[in-house]
């Protein structure tokens, strides 16, 4: 065999497997790189990076915070080298689990679950990150919580803890978180804490039961003497107003009757008073006509009138009398005689009184 042909067969082919892997670790560091980072870790190989809404982007360059914020969207960095970390600025309920207590008196208790409503200022971001880090509620809110309860229970007893004061301790924990955010951290807002209500032992939560049993037994009883005395006092209530009504009634027929009669009154009153006038009128009309009679007659009785009436009635007498003394009795000229003198001169006398009157 030729021997340039034997040393060229013995050469050994060009790598191409090691360039091969080079390519494809560029290609995979530039694919990284343009792809953006969405997660909430520490991406140091991505040069685009997105910032979700309610949040705000910070970044870390050598460990050392920066003061560069970033308004939520696509932002750019140095890969590798500037790390970049987004950090909730909107409302944010952070649960705080398994919390346990000792009482006034020794009982030791556990709160399952204790929420609290916080909020970082856009505006303070950097002071809290700077001080406290990204995770700045552990230190004010976790931790705190813990403390806080821990001190509210050793100075109240279990009564007042799980019963008592309990509608208190949500506005106690507020003000405690946030006196002390305020003071050192006060870029951190405390909206609002909720308490659920803790778990203590069963023998006294039986107890508690049991109390419970007889306190609302307790209050079936006072509602129901309530019931009772409402039911009592409905009733009365009813019989003052029938009582009333009935009175009323009453009233209005005496002032019914008095009227009637005080109206009958008046009417017999008026029927009397008419009867009297007329009565009166008549009396009165009887009184004149005898004095103008009377009158008449006086003016009447003059000789000759009388005379002629005397002679009238003998006229008139259709009786005859025989005898010896009937001249004497009847056709005595003397007698009449006598009596017409009286009669003139009485009239004369009368006269004469009313001429000198």
């Amino acid at each position: 065999m030729d021997p340039q042909r034997q040393s060229a067969a013995a050469t050994p082919p060009p790598p191409t497997l090691p360039i091969l892997m080079i390519v494809f670790a560029f290609v995979v560091i530039a694919v990284s790189a343009m792809i953006p980072s969405y997660s909430n870790t520490k991406s140091t190989l991505s040069i685009l990076h997105q910032v979700p809404e309610g949040h705000v982007g910070v970044y870390w360059r050598g460990g050392a915070l920066l003061k560069t914020i970033t308004e939520p969207g696509f932002h750019l960095k140095m890969p590798l080298i500037t790390q970049y970390e987004p950090v909730l600025v909107t409302l944010q309920t952070d649960q705080v689990k398994d919390i346990p207590c000792g009482t006034k008196g020794g009982v030791m208790i556990n709160f399952e679950k204790i929420e609290v409503v916080n909020r970082l200022r856009k505006d303070y971001v950097y002071e809290t990150l700077l001080n406290y880090g990204v995770h700045y509620d552990n230190t004010w809110i976790y931790d705190k919580i813990h403390h806080e309860i821990n001190q509210f229970c050793s100075s109240h007893t279990l009564q007042q803890v799980y019963i008592d004061v309990f509608d208190q301790i949500d506005e106690k924990m507020k003000d405690a978180l946030q006196s002390d955010c305020t003071r050192y951290a006060p870029g951190i807002e405390i909206l609002s804490v909720r308490v659920t209500k803790p778990t203590i032992p069963d023998s006294i939560r039986r107890n508690y039961e049991q109390m419970e049993e007889e306190r609302t037994k307790v209050l079936i009883s006072i509602e129901g003497q309530k019931v009772a005395e409402k039911e009592a006092e409905t009733q009365k209530k009813m019989a003052i107003s029938e009582a009333e009504k009935t009175a009323t009634v009453s009233k209005i027929l005496m002032e019914q009757k008095l009227m009637e009669k005080e109206s009958a009154r008046w009417q017999e009153e008026i029927e009397n008073q008419m009867y009297m006038a007329r009565e009166k009128s008549l009396a009165d009309a009887h009184f004149y006509r005898a004095m103008k009679e009377a009158e008449a007659n006086k003016l009447k009785l003059t000789p000759e009138f009388l005379e002629l009436k005397f002679i009238e009635a003998i006229a008139d007498n259709t009786k005859i009398f025989f005898g010896d003394k009937v001249p004497n009795m009847v056709l005595d000229q003397r007698l009449l005689g006598n009596f017409l003198h009286n009669v003139s001169r009485q009239a004369i006398g009368e006269r004469q009184a009313k001429s000198d009157a």
